[in-house]
């Protein structure tokens, strides 16, 4: 088993069921590219602009006040998102229609997060839907507390002006103020009654667009030309952002749905009492799922 403490060379690993073809990297189990039968891409790729495609946040999401938290008295240390999404990942199980990656705590996990864990990420093809499973298991005798999320960049070739995202619920929006790698208590409102956002640059000249309270558990990207339509599904999760790079109108779109959220600027440190925090039991496993489904 390879585990993030060892160095070791990423490869990639492709999965096809003849309507969609995924590509995956051993590094951070990410997902790097996801075509249809006709051979689109529907996923951002350009190391150029950003570093990523489709990071997978585990065992914070955002960032943390000072870059720091505190368990049992103790101060640790974690990097914004934490560490997984640039982490070596063992391939579990693979199949025809489904891989499963999966790492362990080591040494130098544990000196900045005192769990054990096993975090597996399970992607499985289901005709024109990719199922996407984070599972995670406590090996400790006390709770667990971690927090996972997805950052999937989705490809807009025309700009994200020309793509709207449609809720599955009418919304009003309030996005709260992004302060560094925190969370201001000040929200703008960004949607009000409506189950249509119009994508546009300004809404990322900060950052991105941090959802704590909505009511919907899925939204579409659609090309206003409707060239282009894949839906998000996220059931259980708690946290909604959208994001892009904030220079140079980038051509993709994060959708990002999060159990957790980034520190408020007044955090008092306490992993346990951070926005959205998962409690896994002892010896527990926690699992929670989105899917990708192309339209067309």
């Amino acid at each position: 088993m390879i585990t993030t403490g060892e160095k070791t060379m990423s490869h990639t690993h492709v999965l096809t069921n003849g309507i969609i073809t995924a590509t995956f990297c051993t590094k951070g189990a990410e997902l790097i590219s996801l075509k249809n039968a006709e051979g689109k891409e529907f996923m951002f790729r350009d190391p150029a602009i950003w570093g990523y495609t489709a990071p997978v946040l585990f065992p914070i999401c955002g960032g943390l006040r000072d870059d720091k938290f505190i368990l049992n008295g103790k101060e640790y240390s974690l990097p914004k998102h934490g560490f997984c999404r640039d982490a070596e990942f063992a391939v579990e199980t693979i199949d025809d229609s489904s891989i499963a990656f999966i790492i362990t705590d080591t040494p130098e996990t544990l000196a900045q997060y005192p769990f054990s864990f096993e975090f597996r990420i399970i992607y499985t093809l289901d005709k024109d839907s990719i199922c996407v499973e984070y599972k995670t298991t406590n090996k400790n005798d006390t709770d667990m507390y971690y927090s996972v999320g997805c950052h999937e960049a989705y490809l807009c070739p025309e700009g994200i002006e020309n793509y709207s995202i449609l809720f599955d619920e009418k919304e009003t929006l309030d996005s709260h103020i992004v302060n560094g790698n925190l969370l201001d208590y000040k929200t703008v409102r960004i949607l009000e009654n409506s189950d249509v956002l119009e994508l546009k640059y300004d809404y990322f000249a900060v950052d991105a667009l941090v959802f704590s309270k909505f009511k919907s558990s899925c939204v579409t990207l659609c090309s206003k030309d409707g060239g282009r339509m894949i839906k998000v599904d996220f059931p259980g999760f708690t946290h909604l952002l959208f994001w892009t790079k904030n220079s140079g109108n980038a051509p993709y779109i994060c959708i990002e749905p999060w159990c957790g959220f980034p520190d408020m600027i007044d955090s008092e440190y306490d992993i346990t009492k951070r926005p959205g925090i998962i409690k896994v039991t002892p010896r527990g496993t926690h699992s929670v799922t989105h899917t990708i489904t192309f339209i067309r």
